[in-house]
């Protein structure tokens, strides 16, 4: 297994990089990150392997229409919606959590994808050849 790859489109942090990007790496998934919809859309097309899309709720993200783009594009990937608000529904999401608990957001994504602290070296190597 090839370490997983999520695309975050979140709005730009006021801080260098967000929480988020940080706890999802430090889980040893790669992490592509736009800070627009029009950017995340760019970046989806790009890497077309990416596994799981999150996406977070804010002025330059408008998770409706990139979480439809992305569904209508491949409709089995994941599409996670981080929202501040509690109770807020979105219907293409496969999920939606609180933005506020990135240990959450790390047990869902390794729940879908799997737990990337368990590949073995010799496989990804093996793979890669």
């Amino acid at each position: 297994m090839m370490r997983p790859t999520l695309l975050v489109a979140e709005p730009e942090p006021s801080q260098a990089l967000s929480v988020r990007k940080l706890v999802l790496e430090t889980g040893k998934f790669n992490v592509l990150t736009a800070h627009s919809g029009t950017e995340a859309l760019e970046l989806f097309q790009k890497f077309p392997k990416t596994d799981a899309v999150i996406l977070v709720s804010g002025e330059t993200i408008n998770c409706e229409s990139i979480g439809r783009e992305v569904k209508n594009e491949r409709p089995k990937i994941p599409v996670i919606v981080l929202s501040p608000r509690i109770g807020d529904q979105y219907g293409f999401a496969d999920h939606t959590l609180s933005s506020h608990e990135p240990e959450q957001l790390l047990d869902l994504v390794r729940s879908l994808l799997g737990d990337p602290r368990n590949l073995d070296i010799n496989q990804v190597v093996k793979k890669r050849a």
